[in-house]
């Protein structure tokens, strides 16, 4: 028993965290049974080339418009009350796309079924911050990026296989269908989440902060972390959506195939978080932030000569190992954050972050048109950029505690 209960500390379990795990697994495989393979879904169904950079970018767009209203109903509403309705908007987007077979129905459905993850995003953070001490946000986060890759691995497996052996039109369907069961059970451990009333008592002081307000008050760390990582963000919003297309249509790597790639990646992350998060709560953050932004950037150099299966596994453990550091990346954040404005920071932080990286998914389309290579080129100049940023005008500043 004490032997449990040393480990449920160590990684920062705490009866709100848990129920957090739970939901984020069984939410994440139900999207992730479908929604990785929505480019080619779309292409499969008549989409042109712009139309799927349309929905990549429309991903990035709703994530930043729906990351500062999220922020503020967690603020106001408290965290189980806003994911219940979070959730209950995602599953009617699920409904509207399993019914209509056309790809306008995953253009239109995205601004529903996009917003557990989107809106969501402010809430768990809020969950770890109001749950966990500091000395153990980084682990916090670093468990929950952990088990959000679970699904990331395995729906992508399931998803694949329903594909590969029912078809695109009736493979997807299984999948959809699966996702809505799994939305559903989702919601049933939402309601045994507590609310914190130390939480709670924090957003109301700061409950008459505007939006503006809550920008001005960023400090300049947070400031200069939000442009090295919108430059990130470009180098990895501007292949996202063709990845898939360079690798069956380019490698001629299958469905099946895509979902062990995925797997490859996603186990690759998980193998980081936990050491990372405990190093660098310990040791300090920067510098896994730092080696997280060369992975990123490495990534589209190593798709360029990627056009064998066994190359683009190559390619995806790199991939995987971009993750590195981001539990340190978002512990960053919480640290610069007001505990009385804490959700609607990390709002308005990825609302900014995520309105300018949406032309990412354009320029990757103007780029992709261009060439492959001239896409993934364009992607590693964006990266090196954002690491150098970073490196310039974080990591070099003198710090005086663990950050």
């Amino acid at each position: 028993m004490n032997g449990l209960l040393r480990i449920s500390r160590f990684l920062a379990l705490r009866r709100n965290t848990a129920l957090l795990l739970v939901m984020l697994l069984l939410a994440g495989t139900g999207d992730r049974l479908w929604l990785g393979f929505a480019p080619k879904y779309l292409q499969t169904l008549g989409a042109t080339t712009l139309i799927i950079g349309l929905f990549d970018a429309l991903q990035t767009f709703l994530g930043a418009i729906y990351a500062y209203p999220g922020g503020w109903l967690t603020d106001h509403w408290g965290q189980r009350r806003s994911l219940v309705l979070f959730n209950a908007l995602s599953l009617a987007g699920y409904g509207l796309v399993l019914v209509w077979h056309h790809w306008l129905a995953l253009l239109v459905g995205s601004f529903l079924f996009l917003a557990w993850s989107a809106l969501s995003l402010p809430a768990t953070f809020s969950v770890v911050a109001t749950s966990l001490s500091s000395e153990q946000h980084t682990m916090g986060i670093g468990v929950q990026s952990m088990v959000r890759r679970v699904p990331m691995m395995l729906g992508p497996l399931a998803g694949g296989w329903l594909i590969y052996h029912y078809g695109w039109e009736q493979g997807v369907k299984f999948a959809l269908c699966g996702c809505i069961t799994l939305s559903l059970a989702t919601a049933l451990f939402q309601w045994f989440m507590v609310e914190p009333k130390a939480s709670m008592a924090a957003s109301s002081r700061g409950g008459t902060v505007g939006f503006l307000g809550v920008v001005r008050s960023f400090t300049p760390g947070l400031r200069e972390l939000l442009v090295s990582d919108i430059l990130i963000r470009f180098c990895e919003r501007i292949p996202f959506a063709f990845v898939i297309l360079w690798a069956m249509n380019h490698a001629g790597v299958n469905a099946q195939q895509w979902g062990w790639l995925v797997c490859i990646e996603m186990l690759t992350a998980m193998l980081c978080y936990i050491p990372v998060a405990h190093l660098a709560d310990k040791y300090g953050r920067r510098p896994f932030v730092l080696v997280t932004f060369l992975f990123f950037t490495l990534f589209p150099l190593m798709l360029m000569g990627a056009d064998t299966f066994g190359w683009l596994a190559a390619a995806f453990a790199v991939r995987g190992l971009k993750e590195f550091g981001e539990p340190a990346r978002k512990a960053l954040i919480i640290g610069e954050a007001a505990p009385e404005m804490r959700a609607r920071t990390y709002g308005a932080y990825y609302l900014i972050r995520d309105c300018v990286v949406t032309s990412g998914s354009f320029l990757g389309v103007w780029l992709w048109n261009m060439g492959p290579r001239a896409n993934f080129a364009g992607a590693a100049v964006c990266g090196a950029l954002g690491t150098l940023w970073f490196w310039w005008f974080i990591y070099r500043r003198p710090q005086s505690k663990k950050v």
